[in-house]
């Protein structure tokens, strides 16, 4: 009748039950029988004791002064069936048999668990590596390695151990202990990895059996003091999808330039010279120099050598006038290995030079360098003479592009530039991630339209926070090093994204006041009101942040670079991205957040709005007064780039004609090959929404 009340849930019949149940049912004496005994032995209930069995599940043992009121028997009889009785519900079943298995599924023994914890074995050992002083034992050294095998640093960390354990296995003893973490908030691996060491001039690294069907990125992992470029590749390297291709991709790389890293302090004060220029000449008259200046971020610098002997030394002119180094004398750099090669340097000021500012002086110097000329022509000529012929003015522009789509595109934003732009043009390219086909037509294109161009490239810092996605170290590039990244003697230059359109004269916006400031950019267009919405500067912390300024696009910027370097823009740029990349969910559009999270730091100058117009922010009221049109992407329509150009600009297909029948009179010249217009077909354009899986 009890299990009948508790099977029913009839709370009031179980009290009657209860308090009618007679005392003669109770042994009163203490003693319990032997075979009770012998189970609440087995059940872990001590003699004395209380406890509870419900279906096969012991619940206890209780404490003297705990209570099992008519709540809990209610709480474990939900418990029960929740757990095991409800499988059994309207069937007719042996009581001892729902028993047995009520009590297999409830034992918490009997399941799998997700997680397990165990003690890491106590090596008793203070290093890592550790040699033996038994020459007679067959392993001589113990290596251990703690590794997240789900991490990006395992798909390493495991290649690594092979190669090591191929080369020196016969007298290392290798252990490895795993250490995941007990969840992750994304999945960890979203790529593939292979690894190449040791003495393979010819060897290559196959990527076999892996999906058709994503969407790939390769990309070429090397020391950090190598600068690789793809040499070959007729594929987009960053649009991979195998189903579309149907064949394999072949690409390959070359070693370029081996870096040498060094950080420079001043010798009284112990502190960075900023803004101090290096120059690194060759012994080999045939090799180019290279020049750099000295970061405020722990004094670093970085310059491209290859293998001989180098010397290093400071530039000529301010940093030669007020500095010299320790010994007096340039400083010898011999490049024999593909090692890395950090060197430091410290420099002494020159006698009456203690309080003369460098950066001050070197900005005193490019203001008065046209004064001088005139000047130096005025005595040598006489002051009667005719003036001398002022060199042209050179437009730079820089931009940045990968992938084949883009690639196009940057073309056809060239070729716009060039048709609106009565000045001198010269284009300066981020060399590392163009691809061979661009590199191979660039002196073409120079020559046909009469432009010049140059390649440049300056490698991720080792101590700089990394980024891990193309896209945003690209975006990191757009400016994090913009006092690196160029010559020294480059004063002013216009950036101008790959996928924009000019429709003007840009001597126009390189001859603009900055009013002080080192960059001007154009801010986000407020004259759609459809996409409010979408306007995330206007709420949150953009909006505290900001106050009354404006959030600004980076799609279009002009810096002046002699200011940048003269403020320590760079210096501050980075120490701020330093700070806020170790947060994964900060920087979400990097090149636009941080000049606009600094902009009371670094201040920005705001261009007119017409200097950019986007049609997913600005009205078509606006577009007939554009001086530049940018394709930036639509959140609500996320219409393609090739759909949205055709349709949003008109000459962009004039231009884009006119680019395919030049490439191919130069194809058909050179090689006979196919056509770029059979190439672009080739690669399908990624959508905003395409997931890129890392090769």
């Amino acid at each position: 009748m009890v299990l009948a009340a508790l099977a029913s849930n009839d709370i009031d019949k179980l009290k009657k039950l209860l308090e009618e149940y007679p005392d003669d049912r109770t042994n009163t004496d203490g003693e319990i029988d032997p075979i009770s005994a012998n189970f609440m032995s087995l059940a872990g209930v001590p003699v004395g004791g209380k406890g509870l069995v419900v279906n096969g599940r012991i619940i206890g043992p209780l404490d003297e002064e705990d209570s099992f009121e008519v709540g809990d028997w209610a709480l474990v009889e939900k418990f029960s069936y929740d757990s095991c009785a409800k499988y059994f519900d309207g069937e007719d079943r042996d009581a001892d048999a729902v028993m047995r298995m009520c009590s297999a599924l409830g034992n918490p023994n009997t399941k799998t668990k997700s997680s397990k914890r165990f003690t890491m074995p106590d090596f008793q050992k203070p290093h890592v590596v550790d040699t033996k002083r038994d020459l007679e034992d067959v392993f001589y050294v113990d290596l251990v390695a703690v590794v997240d095998p789900a991490s990006r640093s395992g798909h390493k960390m495991a290649a690594f151990m092979a190669a090591l354990k191929q080369a020196v296995g016969q007298w290392m003893k290798i252990q490895i202990l795993f250490n995941t973490p007990p969840k992750n908030s994304e999945l960890p691996l979203k790529s593939y990895f292979r690894f190449l060491a040791g003495q393979h001039a010819e060897e290559e690294i196959v990527f076999e059996n892996i999906p058709r069907e994503p969407l790939f990125t390769m990309n070429m992992i090397a020391p950090d003091n190598w600068m690789v470029e793809i040499k070959r590749g007729m594929s987009d390297l960053d649009n991979i999808r195998l189903n579309d291709l149907g064949h394999s991709v072949e690409s390959e790389y070359e070693l370029e330039y081996i870096l040498v890293e060094g950080h420079c302090l001043e010798l009284k004060s112990g502190t960075p010279p900023r803004g101090l220029q290096f120059t690194l000449k060759p012994e080999n008259e045939a090799q180019k120099p290279s020049e750099t200046i000295v970061m405020a971020n722990l004094g670093y610098f970085q310059l491209k050598a290859a293998p001989g002997v180098w010397t290093l030394g400071l530039r000529d002119g301010p940093s030669r006038d007020i500095f010299s180094l320790e010994t007096h004398n340039d400083k010898p750099v011999v490049v024999h290995s593909f090692q890395s090669i950090v060197i430091k340097v410290k420099v002494k000021r020159n006698p009456g030079k203690e309080s003369v500012s460098l950066l001050e002086t070197e900005e005193e110097n490019s203001g008065k360098s046209n004064f001088v000329w005139r000047i130096y022509f005025q005595i040598w000529f006489g002051f009667g003479s005719k003036k001398p012929e002022v060199e042209e003015q050179v437009i730079n522009v820089f931009s940045v592009a990968s992938g084949h789509l883009y690639e196009r595109l940057l073309r056809i934003m060239m070729l716009s530039v060039l048709k609106n732009t009565q000045s001198k043009v010269k284009f300066w390219f981020l060399k590392n991630y163009l691809s061979p086909t661009v590199k191979d037509l660039l002196p073409e294109l120079a020559k046909q339209y009469g432009f010049e161009y140059e390649l440049v490239h300056y490698h991720w810092p080792r101590w700089l926070n990394p980024q891990r996605e193309k896209q945003r170290i690209i975006w990191g590039y757009k400016i994090l090093f913009l006092d690196v990244l160029f010559p020294l003697s480059l004063k002013k230059i216009v950036f101008v994204d790959a996928d924009q359109i000019v429709r003007t004269d840009l001597k126009e916006l390189f001859e603009l006041d900055l009013e002080g400031n080192p960059y001007g950019y154009t801010p986000f267009c407020d004259s759609r009101v459809e996409m409010e919405g979408f306007r995330f500067w206007k709420h949150g912390y953009w909006k505290s942040h900001l106050g009354k300024r404006k959030y600004h696009i980076s799609a279009l910027y002009v810096v002046d670079l002699v200011r940048f370097r003269r403020v320590a823009a760079g210096d501050r740029l980075r120490g701020q991205y330093q700070a806020l990349s170790q947060d994964p969910n900060s920087l979400s559009n990097l090149d636009q957040d941080l000049p606009n999270n600094m902009i009371y730091q670094v201040g920005i100058k705001s261009l007119p709005q017409e200097w950019l117009w986007c049609e997913t922010w600005c009205n078509e009221e606006s577009k007939s007064k554009a001086k530049t049109i940018d394709l930036c992407n639509n959140p609500q329509t996320k219409e393609p780039k090739l759909e949205a150009a055709q349709r949003i600009v008109p000459e962009w297909k004039d231009y884009d004609r006119e680019l395919r029948e030049f490439i191919v009179k130069v194809q058909t010249k050179t090689a006979g090959q196919t056509s770029e217009d059979s190439e672009d077909r080739s690669v399908p354009e990624s959508s905003s929404h395409d997931e890129h899986t890392e090769l």
